[in-house]
């Protein structure tokens, strides 16, 4: 048995206040909390249910709660919705900004220094990336260059086993190369005719030579049997 006495009343009359202290403080919560008066579970699965969102996004009119517990089908709930009693809540905003901000930091440098890096250099940018990076760019150079006439089919093929090869470190390497690969093959072309031309007129040389001698000869041979 609790033995009553001057500090018994005053402990029980602290607990009285405090408890009067929080009903007054959250007196709001109890008036209107509909858990407090009704249970609203049913309805508000059903509304979420109507509506299409989970039922933490249901909200119940707190002024409404006896008209909302007497409503027991989907039919009564859309009715509550049109008429507002029932409202989904807004979608939580969650910014983006600062990610966005952060992000732009990051490709221009920022927050990749030695501190920031948690695994080795292969494994935050493996060199089989980097490599069918490179390739897949090659290639794409060479297939758009041949498709457009800069190069043939037989300096396409070359060029590729040259990329294949790493011969190319990047696309501005690949088109220097090919570059100085067409001088080179008009140089080539060029000189190729200009030889041929002097043949060409060398060889008619020759024969106007072996018809003037012929010439000669036959003049000769006619004049001998005169």
């Amino acid at each position: 048995m609790p033995i009553e006495g001057p500090l018994s009343l005053l402990h029980s009359s602290t607990k009285q206040r405090n408890f009067s202290d929080r009903i007054g403080l959250h007196a709001d919560r109890l008036v209107f909390s509909p858990y407090n008066r009704v249970n609203l579970r049913t309805q508000k699965r059903l509304a979420a249910s109507v509506v299409g969102c989970g039922k933490r996004k249901i909200w119940l009119d707190p002024n409404e709660m006896n008209e909302i517990s007497n409503a027991n089908s989907r039919q009564t709930i859309r009715k509550l919705v049109s008429d507002g009693l029932i409202i989904r809540k807004p979608v939580t905003m969650h910014s983006r900004a600062r990610a966005r901000e952060l992000a732009a930091a990051r490709r221009i440098g920022r927050h990749r220094g030695l501190g920031k890096r948690k695994g080795t250099k292969e494994a935050r940018m493996p060199s089989q990336i980097l490599w069918m990076r490179r390739m897949r760019v090659l290639r794409r150079l060479l297939v758009r260059y041949r498709a457009s006439g800069k190069i043939d089919k037989h300096l396409y093929h070359e060029l590729y086993h040259l990329s294949k090869g790493n011969t190319f470190k990047h696309k501005r390497a690949l088109i220097e190369h090919i570059q100085k690969a067409k001088a080179e093959r008009h140089r080539e072309r060029v000189l190729k005719e200009e030889m041929d031309a002097k043949r060409a007129k060398n060889k008619a040389l020759r024969e106007r030579r072996l018809e003037r001698k012929e010439a000669k000869q036959n003049a000769l041979v006619a004049e001998a049997q005169e």
